[in-house]
């Protein structure tokens, strides 16, 4: 199966996880089995201090599963390695028919541009990426060769990402 692969980038507050959020629901809504991948840029912690398996994680474990009968989820620490790059971290995702992956702006994955008013950097990145392919603003973009959407467009933004990447059948 072709892993599908779709991108909501944009600067910091600009409405990248709502957008996310809300293009998951609408896609798994359709019937689409969705995974996502998020870039964090800073240290992040999805373990709480005193847990079994945080604890496990502090004594020197590279990697940590925890599992139940509702999830699972597997930690890796890094332990100085580099950050995977998002290529290694696709591979390591079960089949879907779609995985968004939110940040990562520097990678040529297909994907779309959020934008918002108040965003403290407001530089289009759209201008120097041909790789993003719409905008989705909750403002007007004058003068774009991009497909525009309002950011709260999410059935439009929907069939936009499933027509980009050849999603169709459901």
């Amino acid at each position: 199966m072709k892993q599908r692969v779709f991108g909501i980038t944009g600067w910091k507050n600009s409405g990248k996880t709502t957008l996310t959020e809300k293009l998951v629901a609408e896609l798994t809504r359709r019937g689409w089995k969705v995974s996502t991948v998020k870039h964090a840029h800073h240290g992040f912690d999805i373990d709480k201090e005193g847990t079994d398996s945080f604890r496990h994680r502090q004594a020197g474990a590279s990697e940590v599963a925890i599992v139940s009968g509702r999830r699972w989820a597997l930690m890796h620490e890094l332990h100085g390695e580099d950050e995977p790059t998002l290529d290694e971290v696709l591979k390591r995702l079960a089949p879907c028919d779609l995985v968004l992956v939110e940040g990562y702006k520097r990678e040529g994955h297909k994907k779309i541009e959020a934008r918002r008013t108040g965003t403290k950097d407001t530089t289009p990145l759209s201008d120097g990426d041909p790789s993003i392919l719409a905008i989705a603003a909750n403002h007007t973009v004058p003068n774009s060769a991009l497909p525009v959407f309002d950011l709260d467009e999410i059935g439009p933004i929907a069939d936009f990402i499933e027509s980009a990447t050849e999603l169709t059948g459901k």
